[in-house]
């Protein structure tokens, strides 16, 4: 429901700044194979699209399609029924206005590939012994290249791409490496004969291009999807692309509050007072997805109120207790030994080596300033 209230927002945005094209750079749900009230759902809002007459650019994600070529994808629907002003785009592609409607604008669409999905697009010879991850790269820098040089330079052109970019950031702060992704190099989209580029893959709003031309932006996700995007905003880009200009803004969506929370214990005394102490009033949390960890040693475990705990939180919208008791370590002096038979001095040895302190100068130092503070307390 909270993706649903997001995705209305941008649909009700699209129609009320009677916008000429929209663009979904993929990832309509979480898997290729949707329950049947989602895709319901999501076909009532594409639906307002058509109706009002806005030409609507879907591209398929690495969550619409199957790594089997012949199976089909999440959004098949819409390329089997052909909606009015609704185009799917499951292969390389480059559309114009007679392609989309009329709209004067040249679209370099990539969807999700996979490596028989390049194969079919390009109609190569699939026993290529390539790298498959390196033939697909090779093959998308081919094929952007040479449809680059094609353009009409006259008319506007945007790159849409379900595709991680080099240099780009996830929702977790980590730069998006290479693995399973295609990654593709950002000078190659960072083309200026481009004058927008509009991503999709990657949750997080960003602008890989800043200050230059093209943009090129990954507008992030409509909603957070777990706590490692607790920090961030979710929005949508409405831009304004004239050929060898672009000026867009990201419109924030009113998407629902996360809140976060952690408590470390260390006494017996005031276990819940420090809790609660932490934590902001009930109704302050009212509707929110909230998460709780406590941190604590073992044997606190008992003193922790959890009735009060929850009942604090009855009003948010989710609520999650984490409890992470610790054991404090204790150094063991192995089988064959007996602490009672052992000097301080022995035990401190012992105690410097289960510390892992391997420097034998910085164990000597220590060794030293320990025997005379003993010294020191037997002498008094």
């Amino acid at each position: 429901m909270d993706f649903l209230k997001s995705l209305d927002f941008i649909v009700d945005t699209a129609i009320q700044e009677k916008v000429d094209l929209v663009i979904f750079a993929g990832d309509t749900y979480r898997d290729r194979s949707p329950a049947p009230t989602f895709q319901r759902e999501w076909g009532k809002r594409i639906m307002r699209l058509s109706r009002a007459k806005i030409p609507t650019l879907l591209l398929t994600g690495n969550h619409d399609v199957s790594p089997s070529q012949h199976r089909a994808h999440a959004i098949q629907e819409f390329d089997t029924l052909s909606p009015d002003y609704i185009h799917v785009v499951s292969s390389l592609k480059l559309l114009g206005p007679d392609d989309l409607d009329g709209v004067p604008v040249q679209v370099l669409a990539i969807p999700w590939i996979t490596r028989s999905g390049i194969v079919a697009s390009l109609s190569m010879d699939s026993s290529s012994e390539e790298n498959p991850q390196e033939l697909i790269e090779n093959s998308l820098s081919a094929w952007l290249n040479q449809t680059i040089a094609d353009l009409d330079p006259s008319m506007p052109a945007i790159l849409t791409a379900h595709a991680s970019i080099a240099g780009a950031k996830f929702g977790s702060e980590q730069s998006v490496k290479i693995g399973r992704d295609v990654v593709l190099p950002p000078g190659l989209v960072a083309n200026p004969v481009l004058d927008y580029v509009a991503l999709g893959h990657i949750h997080r709003f960003q602008d890989l291009n800043e200050g230059s031309h093209p943009p090129v932006v990954y507008p992030g996700s409509i909603e957070r999807v777990d706590f490692g995007e607790i920090n961030e905003e979710k929005g949508f880009v409405l831009a304004e692309i004239e050929k060898g200009q672009t000026r867009y803004r990201w419109q924030k969506l009113p998407i629902r509050q996360f809140r976060d929370f952690s408590v470390t214990l260390d006494e017996m005394l005031g276990v819940n007072e420090k809790i609660f102490a932490a934590l902001p009033p009930s109704e302050d949390l009212a509707e929110a997805i909230v998460r709780l960890t406590l941190i604590y040693p073992r044997d606190l475990e008992t003193l922790i109120d959890e009735a009060r705990i929850h009942a604090h939180f009855n009003q948010t919208f989710a609520f999650q207790l984490v409890k992470k008791p610790v054991s404090e370590a204790r150094t063991r002096i192995g089988d064959g030994f007996e602490a009672s038979s052992m000097t301080p001095a022995e035990l401190l040895e012992l105690y410097w080596k289960r510390q892992h302190i391997e420097d034998e100068a910085e164990r000597a130092r220590l060794q030293s300033l320990a025997e005379e503070l003993i010294q020191q307390s037997q002498a008094q």
